[in-house]
């Protein structure tokens, strides 16, 4: 009897032990299309660069609650079977309309459904929040990166025009444009901030859970991180527009440019700590005393009886996994069909009376958009009143590419959109409806 009461729980500790590595070599294959696309970001985009940090981050804060961890496998519940087959929905929509954001969103509801799924609640208790920090390695889609840059750039241009008139110095703010009399100055993308934001916002949320406070404390730890990296790129333009001003244009490019950049950002955290400092010395308490990463206690004994009603539970959750994997791989392996054209070469430079005369678009600016082909012609009338004519073509959406909005690209240098409609030519409800943008400079 007392063999059998010793095996028994080893064979059980070895089916969960199998079911999970099953488990995590599904939702590798099945999200491997979503984990690519990530790892390409982080090494693409500098703003996202802090992804592989965010990882290892997360697989100490595992390690730290490892003891938990096995202390708390308890009774596997059937939720994490449905938040798997949420998970899975997720990840083929993903596939199919190349918005990878939701099969990146799916792979941690995934990881919270297997964590249910194999341990329960009480597994997902001690595994939540490191799950959850794996959220902050995700990045936003494009267009709203596209948006927020733009938001960044007019206010980091608006607050880098007030710190340079706090030194006397004549300005002129037109858009995202410094003019500075001799020199003018440009907000661009890489100047709004982002590359500050993202990491500093994952640093702000470590911060506030090691933070041992109230919630209210923990909320302004974290929240603050948006209005100390505003503020403080906005000081770092106006920093180089001031070099600029005394020594000239080299100064906003090079070494000093990529220097103020890292010194910047650690003054962010630096003014974040000592955030955390003054809130410490209001509570009357001593730095370590309150900052520590808590020690996870487990709620469960080291062996729980799942029965065999969480076999099946744990069983259904991990076939489900194996099934949406081979699902997503047959979507993504399906063949597209692409339909035949002819080249926009070929699009008559005279039409009507109008005559047309093409152009190109800059190399770097080619490179951005990823189109397969376009046109970019100006044509004039009788009248000689010119219309531009652009039209860009992608053969396939499937990798990211898209059409790149006007509401993106023409705001700035003073210009704003101030009206957008979509309409239907002559108020016929038969015709295409177009999009209407309506432009004006301030």
């Amino acid at each position: 009897m007392s063999v059998v009461s010793i095996q028994l729980p080893k064979m059980k500790a070895v089916h969960r032990t199998v079911l999970l590595l099953i488990a995590v070599l599904a939702l590798v294959v099945g999200f491997r299309g979503a984990l690519l696309e990530l790892v390409q970001r982080w090494t693409r985009q500098e703003e996202y660069s802090h992804g592989f940090l965010i990882v290892v981050v997360a697989a100490w804060l595992l390690w730290t609650r490892r003891h938990a961890l096995v202390a708390s496998i308890g009774r596997p519940s059937w939720l994490g079977f449905l938040l798997i087959l949420a998970a899975m929905a997720m990840n083929i929509t993903g596939e199919l309309s190349a918005i990878f954001i939701l099969s990146q969103l799916g792979f941690i509801l995934a990881l919270f459904g297997t964590m249910l799924g194999i341990g329960g609640y009480s597994l997902l208790r001690v595994t939540i929040l490191p799950i959850a920090f794996l959220m902050f390695a995700i990045p936003m889609p494009y267009f709203v990166d596209a948006i927020l840059t733009l938001q960044l750039q007019l206010i980091s241009s608006e607050l880098g025009t007030f710190f340079i008139r706090i030194f006397q110095i004549p300005v002129y703010l037109d858009g995202n444009v410094i003019d500075l009399g001799n020199y003018k100055l440009q907000v661009v993308e890489a100047c709004s901030g982002l590359r500050y934001l993202y990491p500093l916002l994952s640093l702000s949320f470590l911060a506030a859970y090691l933070f041992q406070a109230p919630i209210w404390q923990r909320a302004i730890v974290f929240l603050s991180a948006i209005p100390i990296t505003i503020v403080m790129n906005g000081f770092r333009i106006g920093v180089v527009g001031v070099l600029t001003n005394r020594w000239g244009p080299q100064q906003a490019d090079g070494f000093v440019h990529l220097f103020e950049g890292w010194i910047i950002f650690i003054a962010c955290a630096a003014i974040l700590f000592a955030e955390i400092f003054v809130l410490v010395r209001i509570s009357s308490k001593r730095i370590f005393d309150s900052f520590y990463a808590p020690r996870i206690k487990p709620k469960l004994p080291p062996a729980v009886d799942s029965g065999s009603a969480g076999t099946i539970s744990m069983t259904s959750c991990v076939a489900l996994l194996v099934v949406g994997a081979l699902g997503v791989s047959f979507v993504s392996g399906r063949s597209e069909i692409v339909p035949e054209r002819p080249r926009f070469a070929t699009f008559p430079r005279q039409l009507g009376q109008w005559h047309g005369r093409t152009a190109t678009l800059e190399p770097d600016v080619e490179r951005g958009l990823k189109m397969d082909d376009y046109i970019l012609s100006d044509y004039s009338g009788p009248d000689r009143k010119p219309v531009n004519l652009y039209v860009a073509y992608y053969a396939s959406q499937r990798k990211g590419e898209s059409p790149h909005s006007p509401i993106v690209c023409i705001p700035g240098g003073g210009w704003q959109i101030v009206q957008f409609d979509r309409l239907n030519d002559r108020g016929l409800t038969d015709e295409p409806p177009f999009n209407r943008a309506i432009i004006a400079r301030s």
